[in-house]
């Protein structure tokens, strides 16, 4: 499963009502960061298919969602469980940065 393309219309369903940990990006195209952040979590989805969900949120085209979990910053990660919000990391920390994030949260 590659990383899902959430929008408002489908984020309840796939995000707050998954029974997986959802590791959402909140991201843009006219973001630096965002596009070295892109290939490093749409591997890291491949590595933790079956354990984690994985995807990705255009602030520009949903802002109500960028809003909703106050989003200030891109590229903003948000790890979700049972619907609700337990980590956030802004900025690209590199692909160790997310790994260390997945585990802690989710696995550990």
């Amino acid at each position: 499963m590659a990383m899902l393309t959430l929008t408002d219309a489908n984020f309840e369903e796939e995000v707050l009502k998954s029974d997986l940990p959802v590791l959402v990006d909140f991201w843009a195209s006219w973001c630096g960061p965002c596009m070295m952040a892109a290939p490093v979590l749409e591997e890291l989805s491949k590595k933790y298919e079956g354990n984690i969900k994985f995807g990705k949120v255009n602030v520009d085209e949903n802002q109500k969602l960028a809003e909703k979990y106050g989003i200030l910053s891109i590229p903003t990660v948000i790890l979700f469980r049972e619907g609700k919000e337990v980590e956030r990391k802004i900025g690209f920390p590199g692909e160790e940065g997310y790994i260390k994030l997945i585990e802690e949260i989710s696995l550990g």
